[in-house]
């Protein structure tokens, strides 16, 4: 027990250390994330609120070794294999359904055999995961043999309910302008001098625009204290080939905090009178809102209101540029998170029509 108390001293060391870079701390790896579970199924739970924090907040979702070992504990309780003062079976769906598709997906499927109040709540987190895969083949298994939360869960899909349950895109969008004069490329966003650090996200985005910009960190810094997100501007953006890792640093500074998925970003915005085609995908993919539009009227720490619908951006009232949102399946992809979940969420959607015989 105190090697795994020392977890957390270790922990908070390193998030101090990182504090001081202005970077939150690396998400724990397997080793950690095991012993953070021998730490929550103990009794009493030393530092019970933190130690929950962690489990919550900074362990990667997905397929990562670390969510493996969080899932199968968080599947352990479920099951009642496991017992934790902390969380409750109806917790720990909860705590899973926020790793957003991966190894969540099967102890939220399996849950469903439970019954009541277990199976209501895994149903209602796999009612939001589309990254369900094959397991969704399970699920249709479990309708067909007549588990009524497991029809839930495909009707909701089929009626597409993890789009309607998102907010649209809002009709006006209040930002402060950082405005990059020029050309910037992908490079500028994300130096292939600093490439070893691209998948540590935060980390890497200090390094944007660092030689580019005086002081670019400090600026958007000050920016943020008129109390909006900030839209990246500029005459021409995202030339070049680093684009995945030129929107996150973007993102990681203008964007916003995915929940339970720690050291990654969504949303944001990018304005510019010229974007580079492929740097235009890759945001829409990344449910960064990217917009053409003439930028000659947009300086730095300008507070603008950009209306997404009427293709206006106005600045004291005044507009002072217009655009038309292009592909029209931009406010739908922004809806859903980007591009690529659009696309998968109504793949499952047709997939769960299809299994309950709608039409398409």
């Amino acid at each position: 027990m105190e090697i795994i108390m020392s977890l957390l001293e270790e922990y908070k060391a390193h998030t101090f250390e990182r504090e001081a870079l202005g970077v939150p701390p690396l998400a724990l790896n397997a080793k950690q994330t095991a012993q953070l579970v021998e730490l929550l199924k103990a009794t009493p739970i030393v530092e019970q609120d933190y130690a929950l924090s962690l489990l919550e907040n900074k362990i990667n979702g997905g397929v990562d070794d670390a969510a493996y070992v969080k899932a199968a504990f968080l599947n352990d309780i479920v099951t009642g294999k496991a017992k934790s003062e902390a969380i409750t079976p109806v917790k720990a769906c909860e705590i899973l359904g926020k790793m957003g598709g991966g190894y969540n997906v099967g102890p939220l499927v399996n849950a469903l055999k439970l019954g009541g109040e277990i199976a209501d709540s895994a149903a209602e987190q796999l009612k939001n995961t589309i990254l369900v895969y094959a397991s969704f083949d399970d699920v249709k298994e479990l309708m067909d043999s007549g588990n009524a939360k497991a029809k839930e869960v495909i009707e909701s899909w089929a009626n597409g309910e993890w789009f309607t349950n998102s907010p649209e895109l809002a009709s006006e969008i209040k930002l402060t302008v950082y405005k990059i004069p020029g050309e910037t490329n992908t490079d500028d966003l994300s130096p292939a001098s600093e490439a070893f650090t691209r998948a540590d996200i935060p980390l890497h985005a200090n390094s944007m625009l660092g030689s580019r910009m005086e002081k670019p960190l400090e600026k958007m810094k000050e920016l943020k204290t008129k109390g909006n997100p900030l839209a990246y501007v500029g005459d021409v953006v995202g030339t070049g080939s680093s684009r995945k890792s030129g929107i996150n640093s973007v993102q990681w500074h203008m964007g916003e905090d995915i929940p339970g998925i720690p050291n990654k970003r969504t949303a944001g915005v990018v304005i510019g009178s010229i974007i580079a085609p492929i740097f235009f995908n890759t945001a829409e993919d990344s449910g960064c809102l990217p917009i053409q539009a003439p930028v000659e009227n947009l300086e730095t720490g300008d507070e603008i209101v950009v209306k997404p619908y009427d293709g206006v951006i106005e600045k004291n009232g005044a507009v002072v540029s217009t655009f038309k949102l292009s592909p029209n399946t931009i406010p739908d992809e922004m809806r859903a998170g980007g591009r690529i979940p659009l696309i998968i969420g109504k793949g499952l959607t047709a997939k769960a029509r299809e299994a309950l015989k709608l039409g398409a």
